[in-house]
């Protein structure tokens, strides 16, 4: 009876040692395949507050495909910079769940414009913000507080995100009580400046290799965009 007992939890040892390891991090969504019937039904299906323009998103939802490989989760950032600073304008999605996890303000660069963005840059001291695709990367204790790295994806467009510290960091002009005040949020220095009290809450969300894509219906970039044009 013994050997008998010992032949069984050998077994099961064996048999749980072959098993495949399941990761620590979420699994990667599986896309629908690129086409815009697909990309309007996973709009069409999206659960949360207020959605981004299915151009925003679609163009989002594009890019992420494009950049699968680099995406560490199925979380896409959406910064839509053709509405004013007043709205709301920024939205985290869960393509996997197919839910809007956050959405919330967020300001653009002082030379960028005043209520409306108009002019984007990649140029160092621009003090303008850049269009297109960014991975975000680690997080820092700066000026600002806690902030999050961007790494622009981007070349001619955004790539210059480190060498000009562009950052996404709080800000106490980028909230519902400034707008109330002034009418539009404050500007940064080419950042996309949040809430100060939701920081660290985004943060966490999109840290560590997500993707975020910053829109604007720009004919320069939607013409010379190296990843909406490879995808």
């Amino acid at each position: 009876m013994r050997y008998h007992t010992y032949t069984l939890v050998a077994f099961l040892l064996l048999s749980l040692l072959s098993m495949p390891l399941q990761a620590n991090n979420p699994v990667k969504a599986e896309l629908p395949e690129l086409t815009p019937a697909a990309h309007y039904q996973l709009y069409n299906d999206l659960s949360g507050e207020a959605k981004p323009s299915f151009t925003a998103f679609s163009l989002a939802l594009q890019g992420y495909q494009a950049l699968e490989a680099q995406a560490q989760r199925a979380i896409i950032t959406v910064i839509d910079f053709s509405l004013p600073s007043s709205e709301k304008r920024m939205w985290i999605i869960d393509l996997e769940k197919q839910v809007i996890l956050h959405h919330t303000y967020v300001a653009h660069g002082k030379n960028t414009g005043t209520l409306m963005a108009k002019r984007f840059s990649n140029i160092p001291q621009s003090l303008q913000s850049s269009l297109g695709f960014y991975q975000t990367d680690n997080v820092y204790y700066g000026k600002h507080g806690r902030s999050l790295r961007l790494n622009g994806l981007e070349s001619g467009i955004n790539d210059k995100a480190r060498e000009r510290a562009i950052v996404l960091h709080g800000a106490d002009y980028a909230t519902e009580a400034f707008v109330k005040r002034q009418g539009r949020l404050g500007r940064s220095f080419g950042c996309p400046a949040v809430p100060r009290q939701e920081t660290d809450a985004i943060i966490d969300w999109i840290k560590e290799g997500t993707l975020l894509f910053i829109y604007h219906p720009d004919p320069a970039y939607l013409s010379a965009s190296p990843v909406l044009h490879t995808s």
